[in-house]
């Protein structure tokens, strides 16, 4: 059996941010098709979110790699069929030649207590809700409103939208996100994703597992076997036989890392550039970060979305980006855009222990990648208006910033 090849923390992380498209120059000039299709080839996963009071997070990661880009270049590979939205790790954009990975969990859906409770007090009606999209064409979840008095809390579901998620999650229908509300428009597959991409063989479930599990090494260069399982939120004990077969074949590479408590893996084709150098704003849904343990992990970052916390209790604020500069994250700001003054706000900022020393420096280029959203954003300026360590360096850069 060959050696675990042995990595520095530091080599893990350069080896981790290039397996994510951060060792890659931003583009000049026009930003394209090409472009994305260059993001996807890295991080394979966009996760989506709604909340939307900076941006839509799956923009955010797109702009983190490519800098200022048409902001139909995702909708437009949505529409066309070249990406579809599946639970491929949370709610989710990947490419549609990866459908047929995901055909397994597909085939699996169905062991939610509404849905057996929907199944059992009206059987015919989930096969109805299909037979009325496919003679009437795509529908949004309001369509099949029945519910008689108002809208509880945000997971009060009605019958129309238990059977839509279901079909949604089965693989029997398909979505796609109404620009206006952002609620998922659902129609059948072969009216979304392409043909050529549904007629693929479905594979083996186990084989179809391995294959995500080599292309979350390959998005994350080197990880642990709970990084992998995680990246397309797949089980551990169904997972782990897998994993020495994959090693044995070659598709990963067992490591070391320096100051890791687990085994690790590493895609073969993953490389630790000597420097990592750039900057971005990262969503709290980017797939850099999303694993908060293997984002302290490397980085040394500790990081939660503080959404759902009540306002007096947020540490950082509510709507946190973590910033990355030259391989490092070392800061993190509040951001709010507030279209009617066209701003985009500041609401609190923080650097990280230890980097005090280069607050000037880190400062200056957060405000020049703060500029840089907000004239991607349509917004005029950049204000820093909240509290924190760092608030008072970055108010300076931030003058005159947009």
């Amino acid at each position: 059996m060959t050696a675990p090849i042995a990595l520095s923390a530091d080599q893990a992380r350069r080896m981790a941010l290039a397996a994510q498209g951060f060792a890659d120059k931003r583009p000049v000039g026009r930003v394209d098709r090409r472009h994305l299709r260059r993001v996807f080839d890295r991080v394979g996963v966009i996760q989506v979110d709604s909340v939307n009071v900076l941006v839509r997070s799956q923009e955010l990661p797109l702009f983190a790699r490519l800098g200022p880009h048409p902001r139909t270049l995702l909708p437009d590979a949505l529409t066309d069929g070249e990406l579809f939205e599946y639970w491929a790790h949370m709610a989710a954009i990947v490419p549609s030649a990866h459908h047929h990975l995901f055909r397994w969990r597909m085939a699996a859906e169905g062991g939610w207590r509404m849905l057996a409770e929907l199944r059992q007090r009206r059987p015919a009606y989930i096969g109805e809700v299909l037979d009325r999209i496919r003679a009437d064409g795509p529908l949004t979840a309001a369509d099949l409103a029945q519910r008689a008095g108002p809208k509880g809390t945000w997971w009060d579901w009605d019958d129309g939208k238990v059977a839509l998620e279901h079909l949604f999650a089965e693989g029997l229908v398909a979505a796609r996100r109404r620009p206006t509300d952002f609620a998922r428009v659902y129609d059948l597959p072969e009216r979304v994703i392409p043909g050529a991409e549904l007629s693929r063989p479905t594979p083996a479930e186990p084989d179809a597992r391995k294959d995500l599990l080599v292309l979350a090494a390959r998005s994350m260069g080197v990880a642990t076997f709970t990084d992998l399982t995680d990246y397309h939120r797949q089980r551990n004990p169904v997972c782990r036989p897998l994993l020495p077969e994959l090693v044995e074949d070659g598709r990963l590479l067992r490591a070391d890392v320096d100051g890791w408590s687990a085994p690790a893996y590493v895609h073969p084709d993953a490389v630790a550039p000597r420097r990592v150098t750039g900057r971005a704003l990262l969503s709290p849904f980017d797939s850099l970060v999303w694993n908060r343990e293997r984002t302290l992990r490397l980085f040394g970052f500790h990081y939660r979305i503080e959404i759902y916390v009540p306002p007096p209790k947020r540490q950082f604020g509510y709507y946190v980006l973590p910033f990355l500069l030259d391989g490092h994250l070392v800061a993190r700001v509040d951001l709010k855009a507030d279209r009617a003054s066209a701003t985009l706000l500041v609401q609190a900022a923080h650097i990280e222990p230890g980097r005090e020393a280069e607050a000037g420096t880190v400062a200056e280029h957060l405000a020049a990648e703060l500029a840089l959203m907000a004239t991607w954003l349509d917004l005029e300026r950049v204000e820093v208006i909240g509290q924190g360590d760092f608030a008072p360096a970055l108010h300076a850069a931030a003058r005159g910033a947009v």
